[in-house]
């Protein structure tokens, strides 16, 4: 006995718990990772461009982390369905996202009771960069980014231009080339590329804002450009608007995402297997067929410093616009 007080008696069940809470942590620290398989979630609807990607990095990365790599697709609400499930999730390196920075500088404005914020997730590896383009009909008289300028300055907001949605990535490009062009066009806003372009076709809007893989095998439209620090390798007849005195060059780009609290450990695990799977001919095969860049993957800190200026950036864009249309 010491300072006058019984010791305390400790019954069978409370010593079998205390046991248990004394090996939990070691073993949670000593565990092997991966030792069960990876849920990488994709906020969108499968069958597109990142979602393929998606499939090809988990088909890269299940053997070297030696366990499946599952992808599943949780649309809903622009992404922030699936961006905030992973958020929610144990910050363990079981659940991730293959994600567009958008779901971190885009949804926390225009979604702000969705939960996402652009702290809540961590990246993990750069693994895609789509490229943005402004499109018309192929018999267009509009040749180059100029010949829009001149015609919207001549007549400002009776052009009209379409993208996949308010806030969507080809929209926010269309603006932030329209600020710099110093033009006021009009937005109609659809639910995808598809429709964008069947209307400039049709004749009923004058420009498409979309994304570069969107014009892949479409005599029909002409590329006025691309948006993006280099010519694209798939059209390599098509400038920059860099290159035509434009300095904007908005991409969509993204890769692996955790939950913020998942151990440095196991996002450097994961970020080297990325790396390796990024330079495998099976994911090159890949990033060709959806028409990405030569510089479409990054490290985790080439990825974080990116996400950073997007944020920063579409903070300022979105603070000048309508979300309502």
């Amino acid at each position: 006995m010491h300072d006058g007080l019984r010791p305390r008696r400790v019954g069978p069940a409370r010593r079998q718990i205390l046991a248990m809470g004394l090996l939990a942590t070691p073993a949670l620290a000593q565990e092997a990772f991966p030792s069960r398989p990876i849920q990488v979630i994709n906020p969108y609807a499968a069958g597109g461009a990142t979602d393929l990607m998606a499939r090809a990095m988990a088909a890269g990365l299940a053997p070297r982390l030696r366990q499946p790599v599952v992808i599943v697709n949780r649309d809903g609400a622009a992404g922030a369905v699936g961006a905030s499930a992973v958020a929610r999730a144990a910050p363990d390196g079981y659940t991730l996202a293959f994600a567009p920075a958008l779901v971190l500088s885009v949804l926390p404005v225009t979604q702000p009771g969705s939960g996402v914020r652009p702290e809540a997730l961590r990246p993990i590896y750069q693994m895609f960069s789509n490229a943005q383009a402004i499109a018309v009909r192929s018999d267009s008289p509009h040749r180059s980014l100029r010949d829009l300028v001149t015609a919207a300055k001549a007549a400002p907001g009776s052009l009209t231009y379409g993208s996949l949605g308010i806030a969507s990535i080809p929209h926010l490009a269309m603006l932030q080339w329209a600020r710099a062009a110093g033009v006021e066009m009009t937005h109609v806003p659809f639910r995808g590329d598809g429709a964008v372009m069947t209307e400039v076709l049709a004749g009923r809007i004058d420009v498409a804002a979309i994304v570069l893989a969107s014009a892949s095998n479409r005599p029909d439209m002409r590329l006025l450009a691309v948006f993006d620090t280099a010519r694209n390798p798939a059209f390599p007849d098509v400038p920059t608007a860099v290159e035509q005195g434009f300095d904007v060059a908005p991409t969509s780009f993204g890769g692996l995402l955790a939950p913020a609290a998942t151990p440095p450990d196991r996002i450097a695990l994961l970020e080297a297997a990325c790396a390796a799977v990024a330079g495998e001919e099976g994911y090159r095969a890949a990033a060709r067929h959806a028409l990405q860049p030569e510089a479409y993957h990054a490290s985790a800190d080439v990825f974080a410093a990116r996400l950073a200026r997007d944020v920063a950036e579409k903070a300022e864009l979105l603070r000048g616009i309508s979300l309502a249309g």
